[in-house]
């Protein structure tokens, strides 16, 4: 699934498109109980946190020329990989369905034709996608962008077009809601590499994704919040439908669904292929898309923190290992099967990402943990130095 170097405004306009999702502004929805100034001073505190993070990420993989999973094993070793490469198939399969699903339903209350049939329809839309490939959608990115750009703007003015806020009821603190804003650009540390490899100039290619990233998450995030906020709703699409959004709103759940959601199922082919050389990149992207749309069609997605916090607390140690390798200790552990010293690190940093959920700091747990595991990294080194391959 190699594809051709990549322009910094092309790797700009990808993720602009992964930030606009309705799974974002349903996440923003969760933070309104803090009210407007706390809550946005927590989605710009997150995503600030998990930026600096998916930056880090990227970059290694824009100066190595390594996917996500290749630049995996630098830290890992070959096979020790290939556990991280599995639990992020994993994560993508579940990311597509939860998607799927929330689109669904948005789109449902729009036009009611049926959650199943609009699965299926989204669904369908994201192997189009697919087949066409990362060069051919190039051209069309720019004019999706440009319409989704348009669109969202639309809704913003919908949103925040005037009235008296009323902050709901809830119990979620100022650290919790940090670390949901935190969690959603950290779900994309196991993937950013994918895309930033083939950069042409891979640290201004990798700035200018997470910065259009930053702005369009925390655009949705917002969105989200206000509508809970000046509308009293919990459910943006009856939001689009009071305000006489109908072609419009299906275009914004449909183009901001297919342009994230397409991301994922990318991933999960590369990272397959990181698996098996027998895997075909592009076929099990369309496999991981079917299976996505079959969950989306049979199980509930309507709570995703629980998930967002299983992602964060597998990915963040892992990238701060990596943080730690390359940047700080520059170990390459790329020709030994797995580096055992690591991957207890890794668990160390799992463990405690999970204790700390019960702990309320202001920043969250991702912050916490990544400092503990990098710590230990160099720690470890300090205790016995590694002997150069």
């Amino acid at each position: 699934m190699n594809e051709r170097k990549t322009s910094v405004f092309s790797n700009g306009l990808l993720w602009f498109g992964a930030g606009i999702s309705i799974a974002e502004i349903l996440t923003g929805m969760l933070l309104a109980p803090l009210g407007f100034a706390k809550a946005f001073a927590a989605i710009i505190l997150g995503h600030l946190i998990g930026g600096v993070v998916m930056y880090l990420a990227g970059l290694i993989g824009g100066r190595t020329g390594g996917s996500a999973m290749e630049t995996v094993r630098i830290s890992f070793g070959t096979q020790g990989a290939k556990l991280f490469a599995g639990l992020n198939v994993i994560q993508l399969v579940g990311w597509t369905a939860v998607m799927v699903a929330s689109a669904a339903l948005a789109a449902n209350t729009i036009a009611a034709i049926g959650v199943s049939w609009w699965s299926l329809i989204i669904g369908a839309f994201i192997a189009v996608w697919i087949v066409m490939g990362l060069k051919n959608l190039s051209k069309i990115n720019v004019v999706v962008m440009a319409a989704l750009f348009i669109l969202t703007i639309v809704l913003s003015l919908v949103v925040f077009k005037g009235g008296t806020p009323q902050v709901p009821a809830g119990d979620l603190t100022f650290g919790g809601a940090v670390e949901l804003a935190v969690a959603m650009p950290l779900s994309w540390l196991p993937i950013i590499s994918d895309y930033t490899r083939t950069a042409e100039k891979p640290g201004l290619a990798t700035a200018a994704s997470c910065s259009a990233y930053f702005i369009a998450s925390s655009w949705m995030f917002l969105i989200g919040m206000g509508a809970a906020l000046f509308t009293g709703q919990d459910d943006i699409a009856a939001i689009m439908v009071q305000a006489g959004l109908g072609v419009a709103g299906i275009l914004v759940v449909l183009l901001s669904t297919v342009t994230t959601t397409f991301l994922d199922a990318w991933s999960a082919g590369i990272s397959a292929e990181s698996l098996s050389a027998k895997l075909n990149g592009k076929k099990t992207a369309i496999a991981v898309t079917v299976i996505g749309t079959a969950a989306a069609i049979l199980f509930p997605m309507d709570d995703i923190t629980g998930f967002l916090y299983l992602i964060g607390s597998v990915f963040a140690p892992m990238i701060a290992v990596q943080i730690a390798d390359h940047f700080i200790l520059h170990r390459d552990r790329f020709a030994v099967a797995a580096d055992a010293r690591n991957l207890v690190i890794w668990l160390v940093g799992f463990i405690a990402y999970r204790l700390l959920m019960g702990v309320d700091t202001p920043v969250g747990y991702t912050l916490p943990d990544m400092v503990l595991t990098v710590v230990l990294c160099l720690l470890a080194e300090k205790a016995k130095p590694t002997k150069q391959m």
